[in-house]
């Protein structure tokens, strides 16, 4: 039996480099490119989207903008992802899932507030900020709502601030994979125009994430981790 005390003792980078070597070096060479990429400083939530299209589209955007990890709200509906539109996409973005408890939006909003997020609402109902005017002194996670009645009740009240997209015509509203897509181009043009904020993943953060990454190709990958492990302990 592997000695759990032990095994927390193996550094992440060592047991990163054992899974590099199983994998090619295109991948490697390609992990160490967009993870220098990937930024935590904004994050993404959705609350019981029921068109499995437009989820599947908000995980691609996510994982298209560099945005390390999706929060999923799923209360009526369960979040499901369409392959064809995905691209593959959910291999590479964490997705978080709150489901399993009476409340899930605040569950979900006292988690990322507890993680250091200002919750922002995307809503084109309550205005309070521009996306061009909201302040990006501190990590930002964007909640969108339902297709239909966007957010809940509950997340506007939650919500830090309130957020829109200017809009320029008759409709109502953005489909919501636009928004988030819209909302992810702005923020991240941004972000790399501002010299002042770290917000992009620092290099613990980095190798999590490429770890991550080797256990969505590899295959029985827990085993494999575990073996390294037992190897690693032994030098």
């Amino acid at each position: 039996m592997v000695d759990l005390k032990k095994e927390k003792e193996v550094a992440k980078a060592d047991i990163l480099a054992a899974f590099y070597d199983i994998i090619t070096p295109e991948k490697r060479e390609k992990f160490d490119e967009l993870a220098a990429l990937r930024s935590n400083y904004v994050t993404v939530a959705v609350e019981n989207l029921n068109q499995e299209h437009n989820a599947s589209a908000v995980m691609r955007s996510c994982d298209c903008f560099g945005i390390r990890d999706l929060h999923i709200v799923e209360k009526n509906h369960q979040f499901t992802v369409q392959r064809d539109i995905a691209k593959g996409s959910k291999r590479w973005v964490k997705h978080h899932h709150y489901s399993d408890v009476k409340y899930p939006t605040s569950k979900c909003i006292d988690s990322l507030k507890s993680q250091g997020y200002k919750v922002v609402a995307m809503t084109p109902h309550e205005q309070e900020v521009s996306i061009w005017d909201l302040p990006l002194d501190e990590p930002l996670a964007f909640f969108f709502g339902t297709e239909i009645s966007g957010l809940s009740e509950q997340a506007l009240a939650l919500a830090d601030t309130h957020c829109v997209i200017p809009m320029y015509g008759f409709t109502e509203s953005f489909n919501i994979s636009v928004s988030a897509a819209l909302t992810l181009q702005i923020i991240r043009s941004r972000l790399e125009a501002r010299k002042d904020i770290d917000w992009l993943l620092n290099e613990d953060e980095q190798i999590d994430l490429k770890l991550h990454w080797c256990k969505q190709i590899v295959r029985n990958s827990e085993i494999v981790e575990r073996e390294f492990i037992q190897r690693l302990q032994q030098h």
